[in-house]
């Protein structure tokens, strides 16, 4: 019988790709005593806080920050290419960078859950950047359409 399915080959029909191996855990994760498994699961919650609310910084405070960079260098150098240019290349890189912590909490966190005794595969990463973004539309959607936006023109005069 061919071994054909992309899941068992890595997406490929010929063969399996080095390095895509599934994962095979030796064994149950060992839960050791009450005290450490609570010490571990806190210390995994407090790892889930940090995760979200690094990742809440995305959507608020670096770009903010950088667009006041950007307004700072355009006010200096009076050229308001320079200061968008600053602006944009300084959120992709603390962007990337944000990101790259953010997977690497990610890692500690299944790896403190597994040793709080959970059976943790799976990171928490993409369903708190998922909600993140979406708590960040919805309050920047507010403050535009309510606050901010419209909302001075249809009131009455």
């Amino acid at each position: 019988m061919p071994r054909n399915d992309p899941t068992d080959t890595g997406g490929l029909f010929i063969g399996r790709r080095p390095g895509t191996a599934r994962l095979h855990y030796a064994e149950e994760p060992d839960p050791g005593t009450r005290s450490r498994q609570r010490l571990d699961r806190a210390l995994a919650a407090f790892v889930l806080v940090v995760e979200t609310l690094v990742c809440l910084t995305l959507w608020g405070p670096q770009p903010v920050a950088w667009l006041w960079v950007g307004s700072q260098v355009d006010y200096h150098t009076d050229s308001v290419s320079l200061g968008i240019a600053v602006a944009f290349a300084g959120m992709i890189a603390t962007l990337m960078l944000t990101l790259a912590l953010l997977v690497r909490l990610d890692t500690i966190w299944k790896v403190v859950r597994r040793a709080g005794g959970i059976d943790q595969r799976d990171g928490a990463l993409p369903r708190i950047f998922t909600v993140t973004a979406i708590v960040a539309g919805l309050a920047f959607g507010f403050w535009f359409l309510i606050l901010e936006g419209p909302a001075p023109s249809l009131a009455p005069q």
